[in-house]
């Protein structure tokens, strides 16, 4: 607490006309800091005694036990531990990845937001407004704190490939699986336990269900947009026979696609470019059989959709075409042009938005279901490879204890956070095929 000499509170002496002040008198004023948190705490919890309707939150700090819902035999019951009293001023996920709050189950805390959504949108509001009135105080009285520089810090990663190698499938897609009955279905982790290999079939499986719906065959040549590390790539070239021209933006992500290439010895078919989509050159044009882009749309924003279809359609050759786009997507009753910022936006996959359809297409599919099986099994590998002397190596900063506790929490917010979105219905995850207008369909008379 920080005690100040005032001048305001007076000793009088028993002679008249004097007065001294007290050389030791002082009050003690509250820290600017325990204002904000005192507001912000008020705040989140008068908002969260209205949000909370469906299942039961228990939240406890240091100044008490306070339950917000209905608790009922078989609901949702989550108990939230704050353990630093900047949870307060944090949205959720900030607060888990500084490690100011404990949780017993990370899945029950976005199903118990999701069920309540409507509640849920007042909190993060109020928030907002929590963090928007006192950002100045905020700035003036604490200034750049080691805890902000750290959220600036793991905002701005760019992700190595070591970190990938480590969760991801042999075949390194960074993108949601078919699961099968082989595997037990989306529900096989749960029910019989994850095997050895299950998330490698699946993402093969997945690889060349894009392909068979791209009509591909021995001799066509593939344009695609978002490399990865070249998993479907060398698969369009090992066993459909076909030429790929895949672009990236990540020189991280070239130079390991194009060691897998080699090591596949594709690097005659197989060419990966460091370059925007928007630059494709003038020999692309009605060049190429078939275009595939896998989860890649989501970070072009509506802005461009456009331009990327245009120049979809300017590389396509002009009959005996298809597109398949696969991407994440919002329902149209919550997508608009702005896209507000949350978890994934400003940690994940910055300037990304979700897009919706807006084109005939020859097919749509939803793969929703098969997602959170497909973050559940990264997220076991990462508990079980993300190993700290592994991550330094591309990030010097993470030798701090602190630093690669919050950045491990990062990816587990993700996944226990997409995962109940898609599971929730929340987001989507579509297929879109689609082909020339005068392309015929299969033999049909």
């Amino acid at each position: 607490m920080t005690r100040l000499a005032t001048s305001s509170a007076l000793t009088f002496s028993s002679s008249p006309n004097f007065y001294r002040s007290p050389s030791s008198l002082s009050i003690v004023l509250p820290n600017p800091k325990s204002i904000i948190l005192s507001y912000a705490r008020s705040s989140v919890l008068a908002v969260m005694e209205k949000a909370i309707i469906r299942g039961h939150l228990t939240v406890a700090d240091s100044e008490g036990v306070h339950h917000f819902g209905t608790r009922s035999k078989g609901c949702n019951d989550v108990y939230l531990k704050v353990v630093n009293t900047d949870f307060w001023m944090r949205i959720l996920f900030e607060a888990y990845m500084m490690g100011d709050v404990e949780v017993d189950s990370l899945k029950g805390v976005m199903d118990l937001w999701l069920d309540n959504e409507s509640g849920m949108d007042n909190l993060t509001s109020a928030v907002s407004r929590v963090t928007s009135a006192i950002s100045g105080l905020s700035n003036a009285f604490l200034g750049q704190t080691r805890s902000k520089a750290r959220l600036n810090a793991i905002a701005s990663y760019d992700q190595s490939n070591e970190l990938f190698k480590a969760f991801l499938s042999q075949e390194m897609m960074y993108s949601c699986a078919l699961w099968t009955e082989a595997e037990g279905g989306v529900r096989g982790d749960l029910i019989s336990g994850p095997t050895p290999g299950d998330l490698e079939a699946a993402q093969l499986r997945k690889i060349r269900y894009v392909l068979t719906a791209a009509k591909v065959k021995p001799g066509d040549r593939i344009l695609e947009f978002g490399s990865g590390w070249g998993g479907m790539a060398i698969e369009a070239a090992r066993t459909f026979g076909c030429e790929v021209d895949t672009l990236t933006l990540s020189k991280e992500q070239k130079a390991l696609a194009e060691e897998r290439v080699k090591a596949a010895g594709l690097q005659d078919v197989i060419r990966v470019h460091l370059m925007d989509y928007r630059e494709i050159p003038p020999s692309f044009e009605k060049a190429f059989d078939a275009f595939i882009s896998i989860e890649m749309l989501e970070h072009v924003g509506s802005k461009y959709y456009h331009d990327y279809f245009r120049l979809v359609d300017f590389a396509l050759k002009s009959s005996n075409a298809t597109a398949v786009v696969s991407a994440s997507t919002f329902p149209e009753s919550r997508y608009s042009g702005y896209q507000p910022e949350d978890f994934m936006r400003k940690y994940m996959w910055p300037n990304s938005c979700l897009p919706k359809g807006r084109f005939t297409l020859e097919g749509v599919e939803n793969h929703a279901a098969h997602y959170p099986r497909t973050l559940r099994e990264w997220g076991r590998r990462l508990d079980a490879n993300v190993r700290q002397d592994l991550i330094v190596k591309d990030y010097p900063s993470l030798k701090d204890q602190a630093e690669f506790d919050a950045f491990r929490r990062k990816w587990q917010y993700l996944f226990a956070y997409a995962g109940a979105g898609f599971a929730k219905g929340y987001i989507t995850c579509h297929m879109l095929t689609f082909t020339r207008p005068n392309d015929c369909p299969a033999t049909c008379d």
